[in-house]
């Protein structure tokens, strides 16, 4: 009979990020969600077009890494409730391009200060170097990820 050696899931990196993601997405995702009925997907995609305006669909999967049919969902919410617009590419016209609305604008403008503050707080008992070496280290393990 073989003894396998369980695995500690609270010592494995992926599920202890998976967690830390969940903890501090969740909180912020409270504000959010409670006040404007948006989801974690639609925030994401709120956030990335905000940055990055008239971007396609395929485009907002890459820079966010979540999958084609949750994009494609949230989405079609964000259009449903406009806070998002959908205009065909010039260049292409297969391709459409998206960006916030006014009204995605207003909500993006309402919650930022709410998630920086957040994230301010958050980080608050990292000193400078601390910060820095974690960011260097996600950096790192990104990186990483993406070859393997």
């Amino acid at each position: 009979m073989q003894h396998r050696k369980p695995l500690r899931l609270e010592s494995f990196l992926p599920y202890r990020l998976s967690l830390l993601s969940n903890a501090i997405s969740g909180a912020i995702a409270a504000v959010y969600g409670d006040k404007f009925a948006i989801s974690m997907p639609e925030w994401r995609i709120m956030m990335i077009l905000a940055e990055y305006p008239d971007i396609s669909a395929d485009e907002v999967c890459r820079r966010t890494k979540i999958e084609k049919s949750v994009v494609s969902r949230a989405v079609a919410r964000l259009l449903s409730r406009h806070l998002v617009n959908r205009d065909v590419d010039e260049k292409d016209r297969r391709r459409s391009i998206l960006r916030l609305s006014e009204t995605g604008l207003s909500v993006y403008d309402e919650v930022m200060p709410i998630a920086r503050n957040y994230e301010a707080e958050l980080l608050a008992d990292l000193t400078a170097e601390e910060l820095e070496a974690f960011n260097a280290t996600i950096d790192k393990l990104m990186a990483k990820a993406t070859r393997i």
